[in-house]
């Protein structure tokens, strides 16, 4: 069972090696591609690492290539690591169809797109933006999750289903946030270099479009296939195209934006 909080990562990377263990023993057919992806690497970061490389590179030294410069990434900034055991940890918690951290680090591709966002925004902020720009290219081609290098992105998110994603340069996107599949979220032509401003908590569901100089408040819910063009304050859903804003708390009122 998965416990209900944020464990460190080290205690994840253990729980991870049981889990693999016990599926090998229960099928050892398995036990090939589980040596490889989680019972040869010392940490998570490695394992990740790995992940990265095999799902972005085409050929056998593309794949040690990315896979050597995640490992890299991971071993100069700690914090990747925990944010890949943070957002590991939510997807464990919060998806309904899986129980352990085992299926979604070997099998889900979000997952493993957000990594290499991660590592890609490194290597934009180091100035190594041609390498940070092939990297989205290839998780978009690979993995079908588009994310700018330039674009920020708190911990415990999870790309739920991770098809046609698509987040911008320039946005800001916070702790906590669910994104589920054909969500867009970029800018205006109006206002080339302000990006959406993602709060804590919040849920984009499928098929949203949030664009523009717009914020959208913590816990915010924004519905299937809405356009959102303006501010979402706190706790409001918004619905619709043109969104409209609904179920918002006390004192505020729902209006179209």
């Amino acid at each position: 069972m998965v416990p209900n909080g944020i464990s460190p990562g080290g205690e994840v990377w253990l729980a991870i090696r049981r889990e693999a263990e016990t599926a090998l023993a229960r099928d050892p057919l398995f036990g090939r591609s589980l040596s490889a992806s989680i019972l040869d690497h010392p940490d998570l970061g490695s394992a990740v690492a790995h992940q990265i490389g095999e799902r972005l590179g085409r050929r056998a030294d593309d794949r040690e290539q990315f896979a050597r410069v995640a490992r890299e990434a991971f071993a100069d900034a700690p914090d990747l690591v925990d944010a890949a055991s943070r957002d590991l940890q939510s997807i464990a918690v919060h998806d309904p169809a899986t129980t352990g951290w085992l299926p979604p680090l070997l099998n889900y591709k979000g997952y493993v797109a957000l990594q290499a966002f991660r590592v890609s925004n490194r290597l934009w902020r180091q100035g190594r933006t041609d390498l940070a720009l092939l990297m989205q290219s290839l998780s978009s081609d690979s993995l079908q999750v588009s994310i700018h290098p330039s674009a920020s992105i708190g911990t415990s998110v999870f790309l739920d289903h991770a098809t046609g994603i698509i987040v911008g340069a320039f946005v800001v996107i916070g702790d906590e946030v669910t994104i589920l599949q054909n969500v867009t979220i970029g800018r205006m032509s109006e206002a080339p270099d302000r990006a959406p401003r993602i709060g804590r908590g919040v849920y984009l569901g499928g098929g949203a479009t949030i664009l523009g100089d717009i914020s959208i408040g913590e816990f915010a819910r924004i519905g299937a296939g809405s356009v959102v063009t303006g501010d979402v304050p706190d706790g409001c859903t918004a619905v619709g195209v043109p969104a409209r804003l609904t179920n918002c708390p006390e004192g505020a009122s729902a209006y179209q934006i």
